[in-house]
């Protein structure tokens, strides 16, 4: 990419997309092109064609989706199914049509089987059955990887798919039902700190093992792929370290200050056993991230106070 390209984020108001704009930003690129969802709704063909026609965008960040925690991902099937596949589909086959360079779809380590062997190679995709509290989500993503796939065999489209690991970063969800498990924790350990209460229930055993990457470092990763790296399938982006979520919950509950106790409620799914990516194809292309869990757990707690979302949680 040259810094004068015109480069469309697509859901560059959400954790990723924000980061990856930031990534572009201090790079010096200079022609980013965003738009709200008021604005364009990413599941209307018809608004996404006449957006392509128009802006014809060089560079995609394909960032959009709708995302959640394992609450939401089981609530919404049908809508996180249809909305995800009628996002993908139009920014993907509109990109083909407008002659985009390089499309970049952002993936998630759920399209692999719920059983995988450990660490997950990028080889292991549909070699098993999915996690069903996630299966909708997954399928989605997974229908996005081969259209990208069959767009590069059939036209020749230089379009990539990255699979990244947990995210967590700045502004991340934590809705206290629709979040993912590090903000839900976040949210769940400020609250119980400021209500002075007893203890902390966390969902499940605590048992199951789970990696992390900060949102800024996957953008980084994305930034130098987007540069880099031209192959079809898909690229796992993650630390190659993982850790428990009872381990993950005593982190934030040192970062919060919060001094009751924490208990687990088993009557509550675990989800996957464990989740960790291979990343050796990634750390081969000279990549490995920078922030470790300690440090961006700090981070994002901090963020989390200076930017008064406590007072929105009480909306």
């Amino acid at each position: 990419m040259n810094k004068s390209d015109k480069i469309y984020i697509a859901g560059h108001k959400g954790m990723v997309g924000s980061a990856i704009l930031r990534k572009l930003e201090s790079e010096g690129y200079s022609n980013i092109l965003i738009i709200n969802s008021s604005e364009l709704d990413l599941r209307d063909q018809h608004l996404v064609a006449d957006f392509f026609e128009h802006e014809k965008p060089e560079y995609v960040f394909m960032a959009a989706a709708r995302v959640g925690g394992i609450v939401a991902n089981n609530t919404y099937r049908a809508q996180f199914l249809y909305d995800n596949l009628q996002i993908q589909n139009n920014v993907i086959h509109e990109a083909f049509r407008a002659g985009v360079k390089k499309l970049l779809f952002l993936g998630s380590s759920c399209i692999y089987p719920k059983m995988a062997p450990q660490p997950i190679k990028e080889e292991y995709l549909l070699t098993g059955q999915l996690e069903i509290t996630n299966e909708p989500y997954a399928i989605a993503k997974i229908a996005g990887i081969k259209l990208c796939d069959a767009y590069r065999d059939q036209y020749g489209c230089n379009f990539i798919s990255v699979m990244p690991t947990n995210l967590y970063g700045y502004n991340d969800n934590y809705h206290p039902e629709n979040s993912h498990v590090l903000p839900a924790l976040i949210r769940r350990f400020y609250e119980a700190t400021k209500q002075q209460a007893p203890s902390v229930t966390i969902w499940g055993s605590g048992a199951p093992k789970r990696e992390f990457l900060f949102a800024d470092d996957l953008a980084d990763a994305c930034f130098n792929l987007m540069d880099n790296y031209n192959e079809a399938g898909i690229i796992n982006i993650g630390t190659g370290e993982d850790l428990s979520i009872a381990e993950l919950a005593m982190l934030v509950k040192e970062v919060s200050g919060f001094s009751g106790n924490i208990e687990f409620d088993t009557s509550k799914p675990d989800g996957t056993p464990r989740k960790l990516l291979d990343v050796s194809k990634l750390h081969k292309l000279g990549w490995k991230h920078k922030v470790c869990i300690e440090q961006g757990i700090r981070m994002v707690y901090d963020d989390f106070l200076q930017k008064n979302l406590p007072i929105q949680l009480q909306e």
